[in-house]
């Protein structure tokens, strides 16, 4: 780094150490590197360092950064229409609402928010009016948003020092290969029990279950095939909804358009966020034609001040042509089976790997505590060593408990995964080396 650039990063930090509130809780720490601009899978700091983004920015630039396409649709339609009153439609509006009707023929009524969290509040309100019922429950290793009702759909971080949380909020434990709860048990008596004991403690007013495919923040728990459906049916015995909320799963992240497609189960309402804008702010929600209804007959709000804006909605619609186009979800595939064939060759060398796991472009390495280190430390040391070799890898990394997260854009190069790949061992080699 050039003594100017140093300069200019040192007067950045003193200012950001003065003005920026910290979000991110006990050892929330912003990133050490500081980046200028970013293009494709790399970020550059104001010196021209490159770091590659082996985590899509917050796991939504899933067309890498500065896509050509994206960068021409958004100058587009900032120029010709950005914003509007709520109650006006527009063009781009309504074509990325049939371009998901078409993808998701069961869903054919959408609205558009701003954020996942945004998304995961509006679905539980329309989950309420619809049912007439007020109780909600999630996997006790989720993450939904950091607002209200998210916040308390939300069991994985962020629950203390906050105060009371929405009244009506249950959680199931989901199922874990690696860590089985009782071993010889199934998923499906495991399953099963969950929802006894939820009857148990519910008051006769469960309206919905809201469920990631993957569990992301929980560790990369990967619902078992086949899961989805015996939820549906518990949802279905109950008169609740099923939510499934794609916020990371979804647009070729994890092999196919929509992670629930796998298990060939239509949800009651589908959440998209993070993916669908590609690093715009940009969440959407979507269900059937007889719920929209009675919602509307119900009297169903939720307005918000960019509810379906033009502008970021003309950056999804290119985000799915992008992705149609250039037939990504099967160079996602490509990339995964090139990804999880390095990682599984860094479990065989590195005992304090304990499982690799995941789908498609979203992939866990979860260590095992090793030489007096805890399985978070190493997973911070490793983080930390990757950034200093030039990957930025394990989002939210204060967070994961030892289970490390990678989510690199689905346009990556073959060259950038193994780089990646060689940067993670030499990192893992580096953080369990003896002290």
């Amino acid at each position: 780094m050039n003594i100017l650039a140093r300069s200019a990063d040192e007067i950045l930090w003193k200012v950001a150490d003065k003005n920026l509130l910290r979000y991110m809780g006990v050892g929330g720490e912003f990133a050490s590197f500081v980046p200028e601009r970013a293009e494709g899978s790399w970020l550059y700091d104001s010196s021209g360092r490159k770091v590659l983004d082996f985590t899509s920015g917050q796991m939504s630039s899933v067309l890498g950064h500065a896509h050509p396409d994206l960068v021409e649709a958004l100058r587009v339609a900032a120029s010709r229409l950005d914003h509007l009153f709520s109650m006006m439609i527009s063009k781009p509006v309504v074509d990325l609402a049939a371009a998901l009707a078409e993808l998701l023929p069961g869903l054919p009524r959408s609205m558009f928010l701003s954020t996942g969290g945004e998304s995961v509040e509006a679905a539980i309100r329309l989950a309420k009016v619809v049912t007439g019922k007020w109780e909600i429950v999630g996997f006790a290793q989720s993450y939904h948003g950091s607002t209200g009702a998210a916040a308390s759909a939300t069991y994985s971080i962020g629950r203390r020092g906050h105060g009371p949380l929405m009244p009506g909020s249950f959680a199931i434990p989901a199922p874990n290969a690696f860590r089985p709860r009782f071993p010889g048990v199934t998923w499906q008596q495991e399953l099963d029990d969950s929802f006894d004991l939820l009857d148990r403690q519910s008051t006769g007013n469960l309206a919905a279950f809201v469920a990631e495919p993957i569990l992301s923040t929980g560790g990369i728990i990967d619902l078992p095939v086949g899961y989805l459906t015996a939820l549906k049916k518990h949802c279905e015995r109950r008169g609740m909804l099923l939510i499934i909320d794609e916020a990371q799963t979804s647009l070729g992240r994890t092999g196919e358009m929509f992670a629930h497609e796998r298990d060939k189960v239509s949800p009651d309402i589908l959440l998209l966020s993070k993916t669908l804008g590609a690093g715009m702010a940009m969440s959407s929600v979507s269900t059937t034609e007889e719920i929209a209804q009675i919602a509307n007959e119900r009297g169903f709000m939720f307005v918000t001040t960019h509810v379906n804006d033009p502008l970021p909605a003309a950056v999804a619609l290119k985000v799915l042509e992008v992705i149609r186009r250039d037939q990504l979800i099967h160079r996602s595939q490509i990339l995964s089976a090139r990804l999880v064939k390095g990682l599984q060759g860094l479990m065989q060398k590195h005992p304090c790997i304990g499982d690799v796991r995941g789908r498609g472009l979203l992939l866990g390495i979860e260590f095992m505590p090793w030489e007096g280190q805890s399985a978070a430390e190493i997973s911070a040391k490793v983080t930390k060593f990757a950034l200093r070799l030039g990957v930025s890898a394990n989002i939210t990394g204060a967070y994961s408990a030892g289970t490390m997260r990678l989510a690199p854009p689905i346009t990556c190069s073959e060259a950038e995964i193994d780089f990646g790949l060689e940067v993670l061992e030499a990192s893992v080699a580096e953080a369990t080396r003896a002290v």
